[in-house]
């Protein structure tokens, strides 16, 4: 079976976990020896394509091909264009990067090759995700393939192009929604791409079935169109790092939030729970690992909480970074206000770290070994916060079993999955 794949994100070029479950989707396809060709709006650095087939066209005349064997079956055409997913207009993310770069430096933190924060994606979005659908179509004249699998609305444009042109079946994969990036006020343009992909796709991939409700009632499709299949989590070694820090102290303990420092993660349920914790417990620390627009919001409000001492932002962390900040964390909290899956806290088990997550999330239909909590209920987000900390044993549980629970969920059970729904709308075409 063949796959033509569109996607914005693959590492190291990576602004949320789509970039991540690319990864681990393709890799999982590979060794289900289902090949793909990946088509992505950017040049990937050889030095994190050591693994892959790797076609990077500066234009359609001029292919440079790298080979290697852990992907042996994926292939990747690349189009020269830049696209910046998550950011909002007016938003100035160089900015943002620029304040923090000396206090990540000053913490130990490698920024060499640091990429996610708008650097890597930018301009009209509108334009770009037009662009590339259409240099898309043209490079699928030249690939043989039984099935279209395009990653979310930037990719739909392109996916529906590919479809038109060559009759094969299109399957969207739907890993976040407009209304969990923006909550009710949706950028309408972006609304009517999803809707029109949606639409016109043989079949849909929903992350959760969080995510599948929203598609059925907010997008008017049919259930029987959606299928659900949960992401998986790649198994880290548990490697160890040697921690220095010059901000946190050996006796403190460290609260982990990582992810985009945006509305829809919900930073400032977060900071108002730390607030909690701190009048009774001195002797934490809560850490923000991310970027986002709302990152200046974020340290005023921790200021005029007054816990700016006591909350560290590291901006954006890539690789052996992420590695080393779930090293340092006694608990990982994500108070998402609309998550359709959440990778990181998958991750931050895999690293042995008890986590709390908001009910409003997929990864909840998955995890039992967790504690949940609504978005909005700072006052329980801070009790169990505490309960925690304060009581070794409960952190424990949460921690063995969280961990033996996360072995079970393989990105290879995910391709699975997906090869049967491609079969399935081969069948159908």
């Amino acid at each position: 079976m063949k796959v033509f794949m569109l996607g914005w994100e693959f590492p190291p070029f990576i602004s949320g976990g789509l970039g991540t479950a690319c990864y681990g989707l393709t890799k999982a396809l590979n060794q289900l020896n289902i090949k793909v060709t990946f088509v992505l709006p950017k040049k990937v650095n050889t030095r994190y394509a050591t693994h892959v087939n790797l076609l990077t066209p500066g234009s359609l005349d001029h292919v440079a091909s790298f080979s290697c064997e852990e992907l042996k079956n994926v292939k990747f055409l690349t189009i020269s264009s830049s696209l910046k997913p998550y950011s909002r207009p007016g938003v100035s993310q160089t900015r943002i990067e620029e304040t923090l770069k000396e206090k990540m430096t000053k913490n130990g933190f490698d920024l060499t090759e640091q990429s996610g924060g708008g650097v890597d994606y930018c301009g009209d979005m509108y334009t770009e995700v037009h662009r590339y659908a259409a240099i898309a179509a043209t490079l699928a004249e030249n690939e043989q393939f039984d099935v279209i699998h395009a990653h979310d609305w930037m990719t739909y444009p392109a996916g529906m192009a590919v479809a038109k042109m060559s009759g094969k079946p299109l399957i969207i994969h739907v890993h976040s929604t407009e209304f969990d990036r923006s909550g009710p006020n949706v950028n309408q343009m972006i609304y009517d791409i999803e809707r029109a992909g949606m639409h016109t796709a043989d079949k849909i991939i929903a992350v959760s079935y969080f995510t599948r409700s929203i598609i059925i009632s907010r997008y008017g499709i049919s259930g029987d169109k959606v299928e659900v299949v949960h992401n998986g989590v790649e198994r880290n070694g548990n490697a160890n790092h040697n921690l220095t820090s010059s901000v946190i102290e050996r006796d403190e303990k460290i609260v982990l939030f990582l992810g985009r420092i945006t509305m829809q993660k919900g930073p400032e349920y977060f900071l108002q729970a730390a607030k909690m914790v701190l009048d009774v417990m001195e002797n934490v620390k809560f850490v923000m690992a991310g970027s986002g627009d709302m990152m200046h919001r974020a340290i005023e409000l921790a200021a005029e909480l007054g816990i700016g001492n006591k909350v560290l932002f590291t901006g954006f962390l890539r690789g052996e970074d992420v590695n080393k900040i779930y090293k340092m964390a006694d608990l990982f909290v994500m108070p998402s206000v609309s998550e359709p899956f959440g990778l990181v806290p998958l991750e931050a088990l895999d690293n042995d770290v008890p986590v709390i997550i908001s009910k409003q999330s997929g990864v909840s239909e998955v995890l039992t070994h967790a504690l949940k909590v609504d978005f909005w209920d700072v006052d329980e987000m801070a009790n169990k916060i505490i309960a925690v900390l304060k009581y070794p044993p409960l952190g424990l549980t949460l921690r063995n079993y969280g961990n033996f629970e996360v072995r079970k969920l393989r990105w290879k059970d995910s391709a699975e999955k997906c090869a049967r729904i491609y079969e399935e709308s081969m069948v159908a075409v």
